[in-house]
């Protein structure tokens, strides 16, 4: 599939645009294998287990006097933004290289790569406006004591509620609709159409805004797993990644949302019977 997108791009183009995402989504990666900057508490699970919990927060304490003040409310956003890095720049990657292509026959080669930089910052930013959302409602879930030390849903109700609804949405027409327009990637641009800076900010941006409704209702996901568990990040990572680039991407998409509706149900069966 990839190798149909990258066009007239000259092969070390490619190279240095690939290394360069590899590093950036490496080093996401790292910061959340680290804990994200968030000092974390340790809970003995036994047999040698250990798994990492946020501070203890009394459900007396004011939500400025505690946890959330401005610094911590930052590193909470920093973490969202990176841990989108982490998850989605792989799947973009593609969109990426065929920019790049795109841009093969036009322009030097710092053209060429300010076009993916410019393509790449448009595609993020619409997650980092996605972060800061997430970033408000774990605020507003967690001042009202709805999550756990883990920063996952306290409520096995809600999260199997959680687990049917994002099963759902895996096979609705709209998500189906934009997993199509990311699963074409960027879409050929116009071979008059220069690689200006603004054009390929608002071709990532447009291209972002689909793969956010493609994407953005599996990140409620964490909700169940936990915002930090960084295995549950990598499966919904590598889910992500399957749908965007697998020639059978739009079959695991409703798989996985029929598999989602299943063990909601039988979660909520469980739990109320």
């Amino acid at each position: 599939m990839v190798a149909n997108l990258l066009g007239t791009a000259p092969r070390h183009d490619r190279i240095m645009v690939m290394a360069g995402l590899a590093v950036l989504i490496a080093a996401a990666w790292a910061y959340l294998l680290r804990g994200a900057g968030i000092e974390m508490d340790k809970m003995d699970m036994g047999g040698g287990q250990v798994m990492l919990m946020a501070p203890a927060i009394r459900a007396s304490t004011p939500v400025f006097d505690g946890l959330w003040t401005a610094g911590y409310t930052a590193l909470v956003l920093l973490m969202w933004v990176v841990m989108m890095a982490a998850m989605m720049l792989p799947a973009a990657t593609p969109a990426i290289l065929q920019v790049v292509g795109a841009a093969g026959g036009r322009g030097s080669k710092a053209d060429r790569v300010a076009a993916a930089l410019f393509f790449t910052a448009g595609y993020l930013l619409v997650w980092i406006a996605f972060s800061v959302a997430a970033t408000l409602l774990q605020w507003a879930l967690d001042s009202a004591d709805l999550l756990s030390d883990t920063m996952a849903s306290r409520s096995a109700v809600a999260a199997g509620l959680l687990l049917v609804a994002v099963g759902l949405y895996q096979v609705s027409p709209l998500k189906h609709s934009c997993l199509q327009r990311c699963r074409s990637c960027a879409g050929r641009p116009p071979p008059d159409m220069p690689a200006r800076a603004g054009a390929m900010l608002g071709q990532g941006l447009r291209y972002g805004v689909s793969c956010l409704g493609c994407c953005g209702v599996l990140m409620g996901l964490l909700l169940v797993g936990g915002v930090m568990n960084v295995l549950w990040i990598a499966a919904i990572a590598i889910g992500v990644l399957a749908e965007r680039v697998m020639p059978w991407g739009g079959g695991f998409a409703r798989l996985a949302g029929a598999g989602l509706i299943g063990w909601g149900g039988v979660a909520l069966a469980i739990t109320l019977f």
